[in-house]
């Protein structure tokens, strides 16, 4: 027998300025007790159906009716949401950097008597709560000692706090590693042991499928299909299907590798930590990329590959101890971002939000801003001139917006992502660095930028894809190296590449040529 439902949303419809209709007659039903996923692309308008339902965009400004635990939900705001015991914890997690895990736990439903905080109910109930969800930290520690996946453990343990019924989850694995992905994906199996019910919003589908009773696809503001996982044809491709309108036979393009003259090469690269002078986080490493290669990195969490990129990009990670970069078999010098950017040399950041865009500037500007003096002339930017290169790149790639001139933060994840290429593209760089460039990007997004890379690649630029995702690697890649611990631990040709050859050198000091 079936469990009675929790949640009914019946024929919501969500409009913002502009007669943008995010929300079109979207319907959902979550039954008591399960985890229910809500899978969709960039721009589908999931996170907009959680701000409805939340209380963020509060009753009277959308259309359509809700129903949570037997009554007429009709939430003026997020609080009104919580006191009914619906929490939802953002891809961006929101906790206090500089306190305490017991006070951001309670901030906001505090502890007190007689106005006053009571610290050792805090603590001990702190400490409660955090054995509930496997944290083995003191309740005394300041957030921003916590990695990212126990930060979203001391989310889910201040949703605990609030008595939550409904915890809604967006991306929560997005920006964590396997073993905490793993974990966190074992306490919301117990969650729902304890009766608590779950919404998650992932485009992981292997963990949907892992982790889901049932699944709703949304496609362009509307609900196109709710099914349970137990069905029979219940997988990862009738999930894409429903996501994309469409078969997605092959998610990496046709690689046909037409592979020129090395652009770039690296040698006796050695930097060090930018605050611990004694910690050394690239040792002596070595690369090349030729043109028209498209070149892969791989490495656990904290391998250092990030760090190359950025100390090798105008020396933006650490201090360059030793080491010389060649482009075009003539060393150069990229002791600053101009001097890189002078070079043809772009990097596009795996934190998009943080150093890649500017998030309430419009499309416009961010595409132009790296490359700003082609738009400008005698230091005076020409704005015809910088609209027409955002409405070309708009087109290029694909970018979902009614006008460039909407403000950056507005649109998609995917989206984002496309802005943050168009920008460096705009530089006309011969060597481009891609750092997790599908991270939270939903699986139709991530084949367009498939395609636009290996494009690139056929233009003659030389490539550097750094990623987490194995089977992305292997998929795009004509040479992969592999990082532990700061060095240069492997080389794979494509047709040596494997996930588990890859995994091997991931995780050895060793290094092996191809």
């Amino acid at each position: 027998m079936s469990e009675p439902a929790i949640l009914e949303m019946h024929g919501i419809v969500k409009e913002f300025a502009g007669g943008v209709r995010a929300l079109d007659g979207v319907s959902l039903t979550v039954a008591s007790g399960e985890v229910h996923a809500i899978c969709g692309e960039n721009g589908a308008g999931k996170s907009t159906l959680m701000k409805v339902l939340s209380g963020v965009y509060s009753h009277g400004s959308f259309g359509g009716s809700i129903e949570f635990d037997g009554h007429s939900a009709e939430y003026r705001g997020i609080n009104d949401s919580e006191a009914d015991g619906i929490v939802i914890i953002h891809q961006e997690l929101a906790l206090s950097p500089y306190l305490s895990i017991a006070e951001n736990i309670f901030l906001g439903n505090e502890r007190a008597r007689g106005g006053v905080i009571d610290w050792n109910a805090t603590n001990s109930e702190a400490m409660a709560l955090l054995e509930r969800v496997g944290l083995d930290e003191n309740p005394a520690t300041p957030i921003n000692q916590l990695g990212v996946g126990k930060q979203q453990l001391v989310e889910i343990a201040k949703a605990l706090a609030k008595e939550v019924k409904l915890l809604i989850l967006d991306e929560p694995t997005a920006a964590l590693n396997d073993t905490d992905s793993a974990h966190l994906l074992g306490l919301i199996d117990q969650l729902r042991t304890q009766g608590i019910t779950s919404i998650i919003i992932s485009h992981k589908l292997k963990e949907i499928q892992q982790i889901a009773d049932s699944v709703t696809i949304i496609r362009d503001g509307q609900s196109i299909e709710s099914f349970s996982m137990s069905e029979g044809d219940a997988d990862e491709g009738r999930i894409i299907r429903a996501m994309v309108g469409r078969e997605l036979s092959q998610l990496f393009p046709e690689h046909r590798p037409n592979i020129g003259a090395e652009k770039l090469r690296v040698e006796g690269w050695t930097v060090r930590h930018p605050n611990d002078h004694d910690r050394i986080v690239i040792e002596d490493a070595s690369f090349s990329v030729r043109a028209g290669e498209i070149v892969g990195f791989a490495g656990l969490m904290g391998a250092g590959r990030t760090e190359l990129a950025m100390s090798i990009f105008g020396h933006s990670y650490g201090t360059v101890l030793s080491g010389r970069v060649f482009k075009d078999g003539v060393e150069i010098q990229t002791r600053t971002i101009q001097e890189a950017i002078g070079h043809h040399i772009a990097y596009v950041t795996e934190d998009r939000k943080r150093y890649g865009l500017n998030l309430i500037e419009s499309i416009t500007s961010n595409i132009s801003i790296a490359g700003i003096g082609e738009v400008s002339k005698r230091g005076v930017i020409d704005q015809h001139r910088e609209n027409a290169v955002a409405e070309r790149f708009r087109k290029i790639m694909r970018i979902k917006t009614p006008d460039v001139s909407v403000h950056t933060g507005k649109l998609s994840g995917g989206n984002q992502q496309k802005v943050v290429l168009a920008k460096w593209l705009h530089t006309k760089p011969d060597v481009l660095i891609l750092d997790e460039p599908t991270r939270g990007v939903d699986v139709g997004a991530k084949q367009e930028i498939y395609t636009v890379i290996n494009e690139l690649a056929q233009e003659g630029k030389a490539i550097v894809v750094i990623s987490s995702e194995l089977p992305e690697l292997l998929g795009l890649s004509d040479r992969i190296y592999t990082i532990s611990e700061g060095r240069i631990s492997g080389e794979l040709s494509r047709a040596e590449a494997t996930q588990e050859a890859l995994m091997t050198l991931m995780t050895s000091g060793k290094e092996r040529a191809a």
